[in-house]
C-alpha cells in the first residue's frame, strides 16, 4: 500500500485484497492510543489534525498534520503488520537510493504500535501532493531506466546476488526474498514455484514442472542479467505525478532482480510509446525479451489467482501450456 490510498480513498495493496491473507478483517482506527500521533509529536511537534483518507482489508491510512507539516501514515492490527511495513519501508529506501530514479516518498518510521501483537504497527511517510493530470510517460520511462541502471545499495546485490534483505509482500501474498546467486534459480524457487505451491492446483503444478524441466533455463542463457532494484508491483495504481514532470512511485514489493521482471504488471500499467522510447534509450531491449515477458507476467497472474481466484486461472494455464509441452 502507499499514497495511492490518499489519492483514491482506497487502493494499492489493501484494495486488491487477499483470498489467502484474510481480506475483510476490520482494522478500525489507529492502533494503540494513537501511537503514530505520539511518535510524530515527540519528533515534529504537536499534532494539529488527523484525517482518515482510506482503508482496506488489512490497513487504514491517515493524513496527519504535525509541526506545520503533513505526513502519510498507515496502521494495521493484522498479523505480520510490523514485518510488512518494514518491507515496504526498506523497499522505498532502496528505490530512493537509486540516483536519478522516480520520486519516492521519504520514510520516517515503521514499527510496532505497542508492546503486544494486538497493538498492531504503523508506518510514517512523507505526504506527497499529487498533481492533476496524468504522469509524464517519457520522464517515467527515463527515470525508471536510471533506477534500474543504478548501483545496488546493498552489498549482496552489488556482489551479483538476487533477493532482498527481508521478505516482503506482493499484494496480500508473502514474497520470499532469500539471496541466491542465480537469477534463474531465484525466479523459479522464490517466485514461480512458491506461487504454484500456494495455488495447490495439480494441473498448474504439473505444467510448472514441465516448464522447469524442459525450457526454463534456456530463457536466460546468453543474457546479461545484473541485480537492480525493482519496484516489484508496478501498475498504474502505484504511479502518480508528484509535480510537473516528476513521476512518483510507491507501494512497492521491492527486491533486487532482473530489470525485465519490472514489467510483469505491464498489462495494467498503461505504459505508452513515449515511456518505452525513453526507457529503451538507456536500457536496450535484449534478445528473447518477449518470451521472458510471458514468464514475468505469469508470476503476477499466479499471484492474482492466489489473491482473487477465478478469472486469472486461464492466463496462468495458457502461459504454462505454451512453454511446458
Amino acid at each position: 500500500m502507499g499514497p495511492a490510498l490518499a489519492r483514491a480513498g482506497a487502493g494499492g495493496r489493501g484494495a486488491r485484497g487477499a483470498r489467502r491473507a484474510g481480506a475483510g478483517a476490520g482494522t478500525g482506527a489507529a492502533p494503540g492510543a494513537d501511537a503514530p500521533g505520539a511518535w510524530l509529536e515527540a519528533r515534529f511537534g504537536a499534532v494539529e489534525a488527523r484525517t482518515c483518507v482510506g482503508s482496506s482489508g488489512w490497513s487504514s491510512a491517515y493524513r496527519y498534520e504535525a509541526g506545520g507539516r503533513r505526513f502519510f501514515v498507515k496502521t494495521s492490527r493484522q498479523g505480520g503488520a510490523e514485518a510488512m511495513f518494514r518491507g515496504e519501508a526498506l523497499g522505498l529506501e532502496a528505490m530512493a537510493a537509486a540516483a536519478g530514479g522516480p520520486r519516492v516518498p521519504e520514510v520516517f518510521h515503521s514499527g510496532a504500535a505497542g508492546s503486544g501483537d494486538a497493538d498492531g504497527a504503523f508506518i510514517v511517510m512523507e505526504h506527497l501532493e499529487f498533481a492533476s493530470g496524468g504522469v509524464d510517460q517519457e520522464e517515467l520511462g527515463r527515470r525508471l531506466a536510471r533506477m534500474h541502471l543504478a548501483e545496488p545499495s546493498t552489498p549482496e546485490a552489488a556482489a551479483g546476488r538476487f533477493g532482498f534483505p527481508v521478505d516482503n509482500t506482493i499484494g496480500g501474498t508473502p514474497q520470499p526474498n532469500g539471496w541466491m546467486d542465480s537469477w534463474a534459480d531465484f525466479f523459479w524457487e522464490r517466485r514461480l514455484s512458491y506461487q504454484l505451491q500456494l495455488a495447490g492446483d495439480k494441473t498448474l503444478s504439473r505444467l510448472g514442472e514441465g516448464l522447469r524441466e524442459r525450457f526454463f533455463d534456456s530463457f536466460f542463457e546468453g543474457v546479461d542479467i545484473r541485480p537492480c532494484i525493482l519496484h516489484g508491483d508496478l501498475w498504474s495504481g502505484n504511479v502518480a505525478a508528484a509535480g510537473p514532470g516528476e513521476p512518483a512511485v510507491f507501494d512497492p514489493a521491492s527486491y533486487f532482480g532482473h530489470s525485465e521482471a519490472e514489467f510483469g504488471m505491464s498489462w495494467c500499467a498503461g505504459f505508452s510509446g513515449a515511456f518505452w522510447g525513453a526507457y529503451r534509450e538507456l536500457v536496450p531491449q535484449a534478445d528473447g525479451f518477449d518470451e521472458r515477458a510471458d514468464l514475468y507476467r505469469l508470476y503476477h497472474y499466479l499471484n492474482h489467482y492466489n489473491l482473487f481466484g477465478g478469472g486469472y486461472y486461464g492466463q496462468c494455464e495458457s502461459i504454462l501450456r505454451r512453454y511446458a509441452q
